[in-house]
């Protein structure tokens, strides 16, 4: 146990005789009904100058450049805002995914995780250089993606199956090798924000509204593959996306300025991230959806802020795996430095592949541990 951990566990004991009954009480006097809690922390983080746009990118078959299109963070969430996309174009989706693997509905968890908002923040330096960074820029410069194709992508899913490990965690988990060059410190603790969708435990007027939460995540160096994705089921399971959520409606309690404080203060999240990474999932596997402006390549990725300076996005769409990055101006507006992170984050990806099919074969395993840690 580190003494992060150490922090938090201390202060568990301390708020061990309260009760969530008690907090939603007087939040239900207090917020307004009719109030969005999401809308109104994204109208504080474009308060302080940052841009709250879902990036998504369509190609049509036979180009090679995206058309981009980007919905803002405030009326939708990342599942929300692809429906809207797609359903726009003609596509028939009547139902959007819904929460897979959760704890029960439950307040209580806010109490268990109160003591994390609480908790010191410990943020991670970037070795970018100076000269690529830029102030006043909102909408991110610097973005690169990748696209797997079908037999790549099939075979990302059956060694995940393999493993025992779910998509989500095997992409994460070699993103976080793919960034260490760029740090100061590359065997630092490195945190993640991972979006969960909470369709099927809430409901809201529509079935794009921003229905998500999210858990956060700190992959050491030395970890291995298994360790990050029972590290995300271990957090869902304990309801730390209930937690996040009760959090962000209590913070309807507040007023704007302290929103805008808490977000300037980058302590509007429960830990310092040094990014967000989203996966909005399998869809459309049996290719059924048809037309023009549905049928291509699609690209994801979720905002970047000044709080959580890289973000990271994946979507599965008829078969076909994409990844992406983006940068805040403020890291960099250099498409070299984004292009890294893929090109890392894919030859991470491909090693492992081949490990595996060479162990299947007879062949020797390599270690799936960052070589940083050695």
């Amino acid at each position: 146990m580190d003494s992060h951990d150490a922090y938090q566990l201390k202060m568990m004991e301390r708020v061990e005789g309260l009760t969530f009954p008690l907090i939603s009480g007087i939040a239900r006097k207090v917020m307004p009904k009719q109030s969005d809690c999401f809308q109104q922390w994204f109208d504080a983080v474009e308060q302080v100058g940052d841009h709250v746009g879902i990036r998504f990118g369509f190609i049509a078959p036979g180009r090679k450049d995206p058309e981009w299109k980007f919905l803002s963070h405030a009326k939708v969430d990342g599942i929300g805002g692809f429906a809207e996309v797609l359903r726009s174009n003609g596509a028939h989706l009547p139902e959007l995914p819904r929460i897979k693997l959760s704890s029960p509905v439950s307040g209580r968890a806010l109490l268990r995780y109160w003591p994390k908002y609480l908790a010191p923040r410990t943020s991670l330096n970037w070795t970018l250089p100076n000269q690529t960074k830029a102030d006043g820029v909102p909408v991110p410069q610097a973005c690169s993606w990748h696209l797997f194709d079908e037999k790549q992508t099939s075979q990302i899913r059956r060694v995940c199956w393999q493993l025992g490990i779910t998509v989500n965690s095997f992409l994460v988990h070699h993103l976080t090798h793919a960034v260490r060059p760029d740090l100061e410190k590359p065997n630092a603790v490195v945190p993640w924000l991972i979006p969960v969708n909470m369709r099927g435990g809430v409901k809201r007027e529509r079935d794009t509204d921003n229905h998500s939460s999210y858990v956060s995540i700190r992959v050491f160096p030395t970890d291995p593959i298994h360790q990050t994705h029972q590290q995300i089921l271990d957090k869902i399971e304990k309801g730390e996306h209930w937690a996040n959520w009760y959090a962000y409606q209590l913070g309807r309690c507040a007023t704007a300025g302290i929103r805008q404080l808490l977000v300037a203060k980058e302590l509007c999240f429960a830990q310092w991230n040094l990014g967000a990474f989203s996966n909005l999932g399998n869809w459309d596997p049996d290719k059924r959806l048809s037309g023009s402006g549905i049928v291509g390549d699609w690209l994801f990725c979720p905002p970047v802020l000044k709080t959580q300076k890289m973000a990271a996005g994946c979507v599965t769409f008829q078969g076909r795996l994409s990844l992406m990055t983006q940068a805040h101006a403020m890291l960099t507006t250099d498409v070299n430095v984004t292009n890294g992170w893929i090109q890392n984050w894919v030859q991470s990806i491909e090693t492992n592949l081949r490990n595996i099919v060479g162990e299947e074969k007879g062949a020797p395993r390599l270690s799936i541990v960052n070589p940083l840690a050695a």
